[in-house]
C-alpha cells in the first residue's frame, strides 16, 4: 500500500459491522411494515443525503430564493394561537407565493370555515404538543395537503398510522438544536470527570481539599444514534481529544471524520462496553424504545456515565435506576425522562450520581423562534419553487 493509500486509510473510521442486520422486521413499527411507501415518501427517502439536512452552524440561508414560483403555499398552522415563537408565521411577512390561512388546534377550527375548504390548503405547520389525533383528522379532511412540517426535530409526538400512510411529505427541524445539546454533552462529561458535586460540597463546607480529577482527553465517547446531535457532540468531543464510537442503524459504508469506529445494530453491546461516556441521542421509534435495556446497561464499565438527550423511553429507566443505585455504573446525566415532568417520587431526584435537567438543554432564548423561521425562510421558498425540501423525514424509519 502506498503512502497516499495509507494516509486515506488512517483518516477513515473503522466500520465494525460486517454483517449488518436487515431492519425490515426488527426496526420498523408493525403498522409501518404493513403498508407500501407512497411515491412522495420514496422521493423524500431518495433525497436523504447530507446536503438535504439543515444545520444552523453551517447552513447557508437564502439558497432557495431564486427561481420561478410554480405554485402557491396555502398554510394551515396546527399550533397554539398564543405561541409567541410562531409570531413570524402568524404576523410576519411570508415569502412570495405563501399565505397563512388559519391557526388552530383541532379539526373543527379549520373545517367550519368554508373559505379554507375552498382554498384547498396544501401545507400544514405543526407545533402543538397534542397534535397527533387532530393532524390525522386534518389530513383526512383536506386531501389537498402535500407537505407537513413539524417545528421540532423529533416526530414521536405526531407519529401514527394515519401519518405514516398519508401521501403528504414530512419534514422536521433537524439541525436546529444540535449545537446546544452538544455543549450539554460536554458539560455532562466534565461534570463527572472533574467531580463537580464534590467541588460544590467543598465550597459550601469551606473545605480546601485537593483531589485527583479525570481527563477527557483519551476517554471514549459512545454515541447511540449518530445523527445531527450525535455528530455535533462528536465534533466537540474530538476537540477535547476523545475517541468517538458511533452506533447507527445504517452503518454500512458510513464514513465521518469525527468517528473512530462505526457500529451497526449488532454492535450495541460492544459500544456500551468500550465507552467511558455514552451519549443517547437517537430518536424515539418503536425500534429504539427500550434500546438501552437492562442487558445493555450490564455491559457498561463501572466507570461509565450515561447521557440522554434523545427521549426518555429509549432507556429502560427502572433498570437505569438500579445500576445507579448499586454503583454498577458511575453516573447519569438526563435531560429527558420516561415521564415528564419527572414524578416527585422518582428515585432519580435523590441520587447523588445523577445530573438532572428538565428537558431544557436545547431551550435557548431563541430556539423555537429560529425553528419557525427555518420553515419560513428556507423550506417555504423551496416548496413554492418545486425544489426539494430540507430535512426530509423517512416515514419508514420514523426520523
Amino acid at each position: 500500500m502506498n503512502a497516499v493509500a495509507l494516509t486515506l486509510a488512517s483518516l477513515s473510521p473503522r466500520v465494525t459491522t460486517t454483517a449488518f442486520r436487515s431492519t425490515s422486521t426488527t426496526i420498523l413499527p408493525n403498522f409501518i411494515q404493513r403498508y407500501s411507501i407512497s411515491s412522495s415518501s420514496l422521493q423524500l427517502a431518495s433525497s436523504n443525503t447530507n446536503n438535504m439536512y439543515w444545520n444552523r452552524e453551517n447552513g447557508k440561508q437564502g439558497e432557495a430564493h431564486n427561481g420561478k414560483i410554480i405554485k402557491e403555499a396555502r398554510i394551515l398552522a396546527l399550533c397554539d394561537p398564543t405561541d409567541q415563537y410562531n409570531e413570524p408565521l402568524y404576523n410576519g411577512a411570508l415569502p412570495e407565493g405563501s399565505k397563512l390561512l388559519k391557526v388552530g388546534t383541532t379539526l373543527s377550527d379549520f373545517e367550519n370555515d368554508s373559505s379554507i375548504i375552498e382554498q384547498k390548503p396544501n401545507v400544514i405547520f405543526v407545533s402543538h404538543p397534542q397534535a397527533r389525533k387532530p393532524l390525522v383528522e386534518i389530513l383526512n379532511k383536506f386531501p389537498s395537503l402535500e407537505w407537513i412540517h413539524t417545528r421540532s426535530a423529533g416526530i414521536d409526538f405526531i407519529a401514527s398510522e394515519g401519518l405514516f400512510t398519508s401521501n403528504a411529505q414530512l419534514t422536521n427541524a433537524k439541525g436546529m438544536f444540535s449545537s446546544t445539546l452538544a455543549e450539554y454533552c460536554m458539560l455532562a462529561c466534565s461534570y463527572f470527570a472533574k467531580d463537580l458535586p464534590r467541588l460544590m460540597r467543598q465550597k459550601n463546607d469551606v473545605n480546601w481539599e485537593q483531589y485527583p480529577v479525570l481527563e477527557l482527553r483519551g476517554a471514549t465517547l459512545g454515541v447511540i444514534g449518530y445523527g445531527d446531535i450525535g455528530r455535533a457532540s462528536a465534533k466537540l468531543a474530538k476537540a477535547f481529544g476523545m475517541k468517538v464510537l458511533a452506533f447507527k442503524r445504517n452503518a454500512h459504508g458510513f464514513n465521518d471524520p469525527y468517528c473512530d469506529e462505526v457500529y451497526g445494530m449488532d454492535g450495541l453491546n460492544e459500544v456500551m462496553s468500550k465507552s467511558d461516556y455514552i451519549l443517547v441521542s437517537a430518536p424515539l421509534t418503536e425500534s429504539t424504545r427500550g434500546l438501552i435495556s437492562k442487558d445493555a446497561l450490564s455491559k457498561c464499565k463501572s466507570s461509565a456515565v450515561i447521557i440522554n438527550v434523545g427521549r426518555g423511553p429509549i432507556i429502560d429507566e427502572e433498570a437505569l435506576i438500579g445500576v445507579l443505585q448499586d454503583g454498577t455504573i458511575k453516573g447519569a446525566a438526563l435531560d429527558v425522562m420516561t415521564v415528564e415532568p419527572l414524578p416527585k417520587d422518582s428515585p432519580l431526584w435523590k441520587l447523588d450520581n445523577v445530573l438532572l435537567s428538565p428537558h431544557n438543554m436545547d431551550m435557548t432564548l431563541t430556539f423555537m423562534k429560529e425553528s419557525t423561521e427555518f420553515f419560513i425562510n428556507e423550506n417555504l421558498p423551496r416548496f413554492v419553487r418545486g425544489k426539494p425540501l430540507l430535512n426530509p423525514v423517512d416515514k419508514t424509519a420514523g426520523y
